[in-house]
């Protein structure tokens, strides 16, 4: 769907008062809203895990007539997409084989890479590098698949300085930092569907205790969204059988980068300690070692 679109917007508006299969039913509509357009309710109903009557008994929650109203509806918001969700579905190549998939996943990143420049979206990215700019320390969550796009922000951050601490604590210990965070501190929080039961009650935790909460999310019907300050939205689609953390690591990047720039002194004595170090430590090499006999 269009970003300024009454229904989507709808839809969001609504979504607590769902019970659980709506709630997954308009959760599927909101991640793939290309797929309403071009198949059948059955197909969609079975690909989101729900029966076929969800779908009507969706429309009517929403004061629908019926589900073909919600069909046609984002038939013709795709229709007027300058990015041509549609077109590019109708023209989806069947190559078989990993030359296929490979061009097929790709140009899917890069669509979703491209959708980060909407100026919605930007504005999203500026308003967390503010928040994480003025922080006197940054917490960073993420579980499980997330954890990789949380600990490349975090080790990022550790060559500009010392503001960040990563909750990846050993034995079960990643919420014992949050015993020293105080009032006004930030916690960044990665998480996507389906979101790791820890990161919610640790950001509920943060949130208890007066902390920012910053989220990068794949929904603006996640569980965090209500909770923070900010959020990020990262589409974790693929063509894959896995979901995809292209974009979500796209973002750390770009914050990552913000953050340096809004202080570029700080980070260039940051950087020059950190060269020295790794330098002292004989970090990185340009060759194979020679092993001695």
């Amino acid at each position: 769907m269009l970003q300024d679109d009454p229904l989507r917007d709808h839809i969001i508006a609504r979504f607590e008062d769902m019970p659980p299969q709506l709630q997954a039913a308009a959760r599927y509509i909101l991640e793939h809203p290309q797929e309403v357009a071009l198949v059948s309710m059955r197909e969609l109903a079975r690909n989101a895990g729900v029966q076929p009557a969800t779908m009507t008994r969706l429309a009517k929650f929403l004061g629908l007539p019926g589900y073909d109203d919600i069909r046609a509806h984002h038939a013709e918001a795709i229709r007027l997409r300058a990015d041509g969700f549609a077109a590019r579905a109708i023209r989806q190549d069947d190559a078989a084989g990993a030359d296929g998939l490979a061009r097929q996943m790709l140009q899917g990143l890069a669509a979703q890479i491209a959708r980060l420049c909407e100026p919605a979206a930007l504005a999203r990215i500026e308003a967390v590098a503010d928040r994480l700019a003025g922080a006197r320390r940054i917490y960073v969550l993420g579980l499980r698949s997330c954890h990789s796009v949380a600990w490349h922000f975090h080790y990022v951050m550790t060559l500009l300085g010392e503001r960040t601490v990563h909750l990846d604590g050993p034995a079960g210990t990643a919420g014992d930092a949050l015993i020293r965070a105080r009032a006004g501190d930030v916690l960044l929080v990665v998480s996507i569907n389906p979101y790791a039961l820890h990161s919610l009650e640790l950001a509920e935790i943060a949130r208890e205790k007066g902390m920012v909460l910053l989220a990068i999310t794949d929904s603006e019907v996640s569980p965090l969204v209500g909770i923070c300050e900010h959020a990020i939205l990262c589409s974790t689609d693929s063509q894959s059988f896995f979901h995809t953390l292209a974009p979500a690591l796209a973002v750390s990047e770009v914050l990552c980068a913000a953050l340096a720039s809004r202080d570029r002194a700080a980070a260039l004595e940051g950087l020059r300690a950190a060269d020295r170090q790794l330098l002292a430590l004989n970090t990185y090499a340009n060759a194979i070692p020679r092993r001695r006999l």
